[in-house]
């Protein structure tokens, strides 16, 4: 349930108020102390938290509401390169493979390949680098599409069991969440996604797609794209819980997904993001060894990944996603707000 509206007056002092003490609280009074962090930044919040932080050296985890079902947006990119390596490991794939740029290949979103002239080649590995390092959705569906969507899901609920998914191109999300307002968006051709992206808000971009559909506000089924996305949000694509994408952070730490030079070639992608800088990060110290990956969507996004990456005996899970808030900097400060929480309790 969304918090009142007054309650978002007081966010900035709250948070600036919550993170005072001393570092490394002895004990078990860390857990205690960040949960009643975490539950009081979601007090504040306009929207909702999910939280799970988990220390791998032999401490249980601090939750909140983790055991739900999270929309992760582009957190999959984390097991899409995990799986990736892994058939270069088992199967012999050659990641140096390259892959032709197609016009049809083109995502909105991040990234530079949306500037490259089709016909350029990209190997594997340069792909599944921009697809982590900047968050490249062209080149996440790229590499989706190689790898085969059913048999990567496959692979992906190999390592997790309890489940992350099931996982579809980025394009295909924009199909699903846009195909809430009207049928007709089957027709539409992943330039019309990009125009669409170009708009400067919501409003404006549900009235270019009635204009592009050739439809009345009468003849669509979602009175808003943000209707359109809660709906879509409800099938449970691409979502999981914190705990799961938690469990797969631990094995990839402790080695148990992939060898020692792509397990450190994955964690050094996840320390070089370029996203993210306004969320967990801005709230912690500086020199911060960091390594996550962000995901945003309408009226949702996260921020998931593991402090202390490359010393397992330091290491920390740490996976938190936002949903139902009004504007993506109400959600930023809440990370911000949990990265200096994560400063005084656990580093």
């Amino acid at each position: 349930m969304r918090k009142r509206h007054a309650l978002r007056h007081i966010l900035p002092l709250t948070f600036g108020l919550l993170i005072l003490g001393s570092h490394a609280i002895a004990g078990g009074q860390w857990r205690t102390d960040l949960k009643n962090d975490i539950e009081s930044i979601d007090k504040v919040f306009s929207g909702e938290l999910g939280v799970y932080v988990r220390p791998l050296a032999g401490k249980e985890a601090v939750t909140h509401n983790a055991e739900q079902d999270w929309y992760l947006a582009s957190t999959i990119k984390v097991p899409l390169a995990i799986v990736l390596m892994q058939r270069a490991e088992t199967e012999g794939l050659d990641l140096e493979q390259k892959l032709t740029l197609r016009a049809s290949d083109y995502v909105d979103g991040t990234g530079d390949l949306l500037w490259v002239t089709p016909g350029a080649r990209y190997s594997l590995n340069e792909l599944n680098r921009r697809s982590i390092v900047d968050s490249d959705s062209t080149a996440t569906d790229m590499l989706i599409r190689f790898l085969g969507e059913e048999a990567f899901n496959q692979e992906v609920s190999g390592m997790v069991p309890e489940g992350l998914g099931p996982i579809t191109t980025i394009l295909q999300v924009r199909y699903d969440a846009y195909r809430e307002i009207h049928p007709g968006v089957s027709e539409l051709t992943n330039r019309d996604f990009i125009e669409l992206k170009t708009a400067d808000t919501h409003k404006a971009r549900y009235d270019m797609l009635l204009k592009k559909l050739d439809i009345s506000p009468d003849e669509a089924d979602a009175a808003s794209v943000t209707e359109a996305f809660d709906r879509y949000y409800q099938r449970g694509l691409n979502t999981g819980s914190l705990e799961a994408f938690g469990t797969l952070l631990e094995k990839l730490v402790r080695g148990e997904l992939l060898n020692e030079p792509h397990t450190d070639q994955l964690l050094g992608y996840l320390s070089a993001i370029t996203t993210g800088d306004r969320r967990i990060a801005a709230g912690l110290p500086q020199d911060t060894d960091f390594a996550h990956k962000t995901g945003t969507q309408v009226a949702r996004s996260c921020d998931i990944g593991v402090l202390n990456p490359r010393t397992p005996e330091d290491a920390v899970i740490v996976a938190v996603c936002a949903r139902n808030y009004e504007r993506l900097g109400e959600a930023e400060k809440a990370y911000q707000a949990i990265g200096r929480a994560l400063n005084r309790t656990v580093l």
